[in-house]
């Protein structure tokens, strides 16, 4: 079952942190995240899943920045959350996607007892400009049933900035 934005408001401060929060930016059965300044890309063509892939940190002027179609571009949220007893799930907001703007490729599901930003891969089928701060996605929460433990992986929790693949410390 998914939480209603009342009962998302509700459970702040217990089973659902997130700093900073607005409550202008809470929907219905959601809440809007917001994108920071900082991105990150890949600097070269080939990626190997083994390896660390090197990456090179882009600013979000004020002007916002043109991104490009068919790169990868790495982004993280402004807010930092942290969830216990409920599943955190992240989605593209629709206003993003029809500009053709993709705000996650495939990892939009959180886990249990998650503590950091939420890293936004963000791609785009046309060039379109961005800008630091837009309301980008939305997270929403899904009730949990059954025994469970917490998420501890050391890959992306507590994280501090946009992470990039850490896939390669699964093959040490």
């Amino acid at each position: 079952m998914i939480l209603s934005g009342k009962e998302i408001e509700r459970r702040l401060g217990t089973d659902i942190h997130i700093s900073p929060y607005d409550p202008k930016r809470l929907n219905p059965n959601s809440y809007n995240l917001r994108l920071h300044h900082e991105l990150l890309v890949y600097t070269t063509d080939e990626l190997d899943m083994k390896k660390p892939n090197p990456t090179s940190q882009l600013t979000i002027p004020e002007e916002g920045l043109l991104l490009e179609p068919n790169k990868l571009y790495l982004g993280r949220t402004i807010e930092h959350t942290t969830t216990t007893n409920l599943v955190p799930m992240l989605e593209g907001r629709s206003s993003i996607g029809r500009l053709g703007m993709f705000v996650h490729v495939t990892a939009g599901f959180g886990d249990v007892g998650f503590s950091g930003y939420w890293t936004l891969e963000i791609f785009c089928v046309q060039p379109i400009r961005i800008y630091a701060g837009v309301e980008i996605c939305q997270i929403y929460y899904h009730d949990l049933l059954g025994d469970f433990e917490i998420y501890q992986s050391g890959k992306y929790q507590h994280n501090e900035g946009v992470q990039p693949s850490l896939l390669y410390k699964d093959f040490e």
